[in-house]
């Protein structure tokens, strides 16, 4: 069964990625812009639904769920044939718009500040940022992946938070389900299956 995992920390699993843009657009002003318009959307005086709704559009445009998805699914997508591929890459789709968005709506406004980028190559940038502190809760570092191959449409592919990369231990996570059911790959499609429709 797919963990759920309740901390604020965890519900920004690729969640504050969300904004449209038509041009070329450095990686740390994407992030900045993402989390301005993620906030936007929470700020809102309408409902958990609604809120929903806008965030898993915003997410559809600016977040590589595909790529995401094949990364967590890990060996086990050279195993597995075209049919079950695009069965894959339906059902993970769904669950991810479902886990963040659901997790998400339920806050207001978090404040998150972009610090510095660290260009690796011309696929890939890191940006660090600080979601700032509160009363209730401590800084917290968040670096985020950016997939830059076509600098008009960058896109997330990870949230690395104070150390700990979200996309690695969904794989894991994935890994461990599919294992313990002898390697087979329907155990997993189950458990997402049963996690979307709850």
């Amino acid at each position: 069964m797919i963990k759920k995992n309740k901390s604020f920390i965890i519900s920004l699993v690729f969640c504050l990625c969300l904004t449209s843009l038509s041009k070329a657009i450095e990686p740390d002003v994407f992030v900045q812009s993402t989390v301005n318009r993620a906030s936007q959307t929470l700020s809102k005086d309408i409902s958990k639904k609604e809120k929903m709704l806008e965030l898993q559009k915003l997410a559809r445009e600016t977040v590589d769920i595909k790529g995401i998805g094949f990364y967590t699914l890990g060996k086990f997508r050279k195993e597995i044939s075209d049919e079950q591929k695009n069965k894959y890459s339906k059902l993970f789709e769904s669950y991810f718009l479902k886990s963040f968005s659901s997790r998400l709506s339920e806050y207001s406004n978090p404040k998150i500040d972009v610090i510095s980028k660290d260009k690796k190559n011309e696929k890939y940038t890191i940006v660090s940022s600080i979601l700032v502190a509160t009363k209730d809760r401590p800084e917290v570092k968040i670096d985020w992946r950016i997939y830059t191959k076509d600098p008009e449409k960058p896109l997330i592919r990870d949230l690395i938070i104070e150390g700990l990369s979200l996309a690695r231990t969904q794989k894991e996570e994935f890994a461990s389900i599919i294992k313990s059911n002898d390697n087979n790959i329907e155990a997993l499609f189950e458990s997402l299956k049963k996690f979307i429709d709850e």
